[in-house]
């Protein structure tokens, strides 16, 4: 029975090693899965600040003049927020590229 075990162990931890290494898997995958995630976040946003401009123009129309202005000021910006970021981000110099590299780096250095 002892024997059974070892023989089991032993495969284990001869087959772990398989699983981490795969040869299929290149950055470019990482990165359009990244950029995939982020649009829909985005996309989400977006819908969601529409939605709270719309509210704003009924709050005012309702008399609640404050709550509208709000909710049509903060709107505007949650569907505005990725038309300001892109900009920032593409003059600092910061691209998908740049990050992937530097975790990629922060890795290797572990």
């Amino acid at each position: 029975m002892r024997s059974v075990f070892t023989v089991a162990a032993l495969l284990a931890l001869n087959v772990l090693p398989a699983f981490a290494q795969s040869t299929t898997f290149n950055s470019t995958d990482l990165k359009t899965g990244l950029s995939n995630s982020l649009a829909v976040i985005m996309m989400f946003g977006f819908v969601l600040g529409i939605f709270a401009v719309i509210y704003g123009g009924f709050a005012i129309r309702r008399g609640d003049v404050d709550q509208g202005k709000m909710s049509i000021i903060g709107g505007a910006i949650i569907a505005a927020a990725p038309a300001i970021v892109f900009p920032s981000t593409k003059s600092s110099g910061w691209t998908a590229t740049a990050r992937l590299a530097s975790a990629t780096s922060n890795k290797a250095n572990r």
